[in-house]
């Protein structure tokens, strides 16, 4: 298991810009520290010859104690405010990596973690946790200091005493590496059962629409409470690991101080030193008991930061980012060719794609049909290598994905589905998102969408913020608004998930002409399962449990009388 010093070092990197504040709060804290001695070294003179007239001037006192507690409160002050500071840096610089390894690592993170985990650790942990290491550090380092010096003074006025202390530590030493070693335990623990908690709430928050409707509120509550009440216990364990280490580092140091004043008194007795020096020394061992107090309280807080801060590190390096070629063109023809794909989501789950070939011709619009589950949008999401087949490989212009440049690649493609995603920004940089909004190209995109009537209907125009995911926007504009998006891309390959699922029929004729005027001259792949939108495509690929079971031009399907016939038929009869 490492050492707390070097879990301490594991925050170098992200420390490194704030390193002078980290050597002012030092340099801070070492003149607090060497202050505390000076207490009791003012008693000694004052009792040794302070009650002798004239021995003394009287004005020299309150000068003496005002300026050494001014002196300390000083001193503490620069050093917390510097190592916050420092401090501050470090949050930043950790929360800027996290998020950037969150915009870079490989897909599979996002399926081995929750969003509210994720959340969690990018925003309150890490800012909590630094908060807490920050007090407990400057605790450790003042206190830490601050009974060096008394112990120095100490072996200075009689060392032989000192030794009693000192056999103390050893003791002290084991009973804080014990209890930290449980504390990190359970606070790992904790930390699994907080995102579970946080999870219970993410997931009603977002679904409370289907709870209130199925009347779940009493299931859902019964099981938020069980996870708080896992939480609450835990923390109470870890409540009751570190508090064992306060009462037991008391009782060894009512040990050593019981034989250190007997030893002194004894010494007193034979006239081995005058009263003033019997007072400093009692005076002073006294003043290494709060030191010791924090330091055996400190190990606890500092391992339940360390750990949270750690695992924020720890998802930094879990996964490496995403990785690609070289091969980087400015815009690609658009064929595309799968062979022999297989794609599979687990070990105890059936493959979502099986053994799956396709060629798409460049400019060409391909249909991709079939019952629900069949592995349509599984095979798009390998398109931008969202995802990684198993076997076999994918191909675009002929060079295989991981040859390419992965931002190149996601260039290529245009994506609209009906699950709509949109930012809390203005219109203008929703359409535009990830480029430089052009304000013109921008009006063009919504125009073509059909959206620019109503953009122009609103007080701030493209520059109207429409809230947490287009809460502004009914749903017909958000997929309107998700169509423009794609209109402004101009990427040479469109992905059409459902594209026109949430608009009404006479905004559904609208965008299609829209859609039909953007399809032409790209490579165009079309999810829909209302059939009649894809009449019109140069071919039908039907799927079927991860297969391809044929395709055809829309006539031909429908005369062969196979899976996409029934379909058909089944829709149309409904209909």
């Amino acid at each position: 298991m490492a050492t707390l010093l070097q879990r301490l070092r594991r925050l170098g990197p992200y420390i490194r810009h704030g390193r002078a504040g980290i050597a002012v709060a030092a340099g801070a804290s070492l003149v607090a520290a060497l202050t505390e001695p000076a207490l009791p070294a003012l008693m000694k003179p004052l009792l040794d010859r302070g009650f002798v007239a004239g021995a003394v001037q009287l004005w020299m006192v309150p000068v003496a104690i005002i300026g050494l507690f001014s002196l300390r409160g000083l001193a503490g002050f620069v050093a917390q405010y510097a190592l916050n500071w420092a401090a501050g840096q470090g949050v930043q610089a950790l929360r800027v990596r996290l998020f950037g390894h969150l915009m870079r690592a490989e897909p599979g993170l996002f399926t081995r973690h929750t969003a509210s985990s994720l959340i969690n650790m990018a925003v309150y942990e890490v800012q909590g946790a630094t908060t807490q290491l920050v007090s407990s550090v400057l605790t450790l380092v003042r206190d830490s200091l601050t009974l060096t010096a008394l112990l120095a003074y100490l072996l200075y006025l009689n060392w032989a005493l000192t030794l009693f202390i000192a056999l103390l530590f050893p003791a002290v030493a084991w009973v804080m590496r014990t209890a930290g070693q449980r504390v990190q335990r359970l606070t790992r623990e904790g930390q699994r059962a907080n995102d579970s908690l946080a999870y219970v709430v993410e997931e009603n928050v977002l679904a409370w629409r289907i709870v209130r409707l199925h009347g779940a509120e009493a299931t859902q509550t019964t099981r938020f409470e069980r996870q708080s009440d896992l939480l609450r216990r835990l923390t109470l364990k870890s409540v009751a690991a570190s508090s064992t280490m306060t009462p037991l580092t008391q009782i060894l140091a009512a040990c050593a101080m019981s034989a250190v004043i007997v030893v002194a008194l004894w010494q007193s007795a034979q006239g081995g030193q005058t009263v003033g020096g019997f007072v400093a020394f009692v005076t002073a061992m006294l003043m290494t008991l709060p030191p010791l107090r924090h330091l055996a309280d400190v190990t606890a807080p500092i391992v339940r930061a360390l750990t949270a801060i750690e695992r924020s590190m720890e998802l930094i390096e879990e996964g490496p980012a995403e990785r690609g070629g070289s091969h980087a063109p400015a815009r690609a023809a658009g064929r595309i060719e799968l062979r022999h794909v297989t794609l599979s989501y687990g070990a105890e789950r059936a493959n979502a794609l099986e053994d799956l070939s396709l060629e798409i011709r460049a400019g060409e619009t391909v249909a991709l049909v079939g019952p629900s589950g069949a592995g349509k949008s599984s095979l798009v999401n390998l398109l931008p290598r969202f995802l990684e087949p198993a076997s076999g490989s994918v191909l675009l212009d002929g060079v295989a994905l991981p040859s390419w440049d992965v931002q190149a690649l996601r260039r290529q493609f245009a994506l609209v589905s009906q699950d709509v995603v949109l930012f809390d920004d203005t219109i203008a940089a929703n359409v535009a998102l990830g480029a430089d909004v052009d304000r013109e190209r921008v009006r063009h995109a919504l125009r073509s969408a059909h959206l620019l009537d109503h953009v122009d209907s609103l007080p701030q125009g493209i520059d109207m913020l429409i809230g947490h995911n287009g809460r502004e926007l009914s749903g017909g504009q958000r997929q309107r608004l998700a169509i423009a998006r794609a209109i402004y891309k101009d990427a040479p390959i469109l992905i059409l998930d459902e594209a026109t699922s949430a608009l009404d029929s006479e905004s559904e004729r609208a965008v299609q002409a829209a859609l039909d005027e953007l399809m032409r001259g790209r490579t165009t792949l079309v999810i829909a399962h209302r059939l009649s939108t894809i009449e019109h495509a140069d071919r039908v690929v039907a799927i079927d449990a991860g297969r391809l079971v044929e395709q055809g031009t829309h006539a031909e399907l429908l005369a062969r009388g196979g899976l996409y016939a029934r379909l058909h038929a089944i829709q149309f009869r409904n209909a």
